[in-house]
């Protein structure tokens, strides 16, 4: 019986932080998108390759780094690309090995865009905590 009490709650629990990571993506791609014109992918993407040395990585690797499978990462690419923020290459030591690499444009979008994603981040997660510490303040003195 404590097992399934455990399992409810870590439940519960799941359930929130699963709703909160929601609220978070919606709020920073909001942003994101009004403010300049990038969705969340796009910008996670300028991220990964603008820390990436020389600005490039395997497409393979961008994917797994952004969570996403070969062909939305394809897709993903196509849009940097029509944007002017990033282009494919090809390895010169292997012609399979395909690169995305990131452009100065790019790199500028992404440095534009990255004081209103950790400022969005920050004060979404500040509300997140602020509300859980009210929640937990009625729950013990009621």
């Amino acid at each position: 019986m404590a097992t399934t009490l455990q399992g409810q709650a870590d439940a519960r629990l799941w359930n929130r932080v699963l709703a909160l990571h929601a609220r978070v993506e919606q709020r920073l791609g909001a942003v994101l998108q009004r403010h300049h014109g990038l969705g969340l992918s796009e910008y996670r993407a300028l991220a990964l390759l603008a820390e990436a040395p020389d600005g490039e990585l395997r497409m393979q690797d961008l994917a797994a780094g952004l969570g996403l499978n070969q062909s939305s990462v394809t897709r993903l690419v196509g849009r940097l690309d029509a944007a002017g923020f990033g282009y494919r290459d090809l390895c010169p030591d292997d012609r399979r090995g395909v690169y995305t690499v990131i452009t100065d444009a790019g790199r500028e979008r992404y440095r534009q865009a990255r004081p209103a994603y950790e400022e969005t981040l920050t004060a979404t997660l500040d509300e997140a905590e602020e509300t859980a510490e009210v929640l937990g303040a009625t729950r013990r003195s009621g």
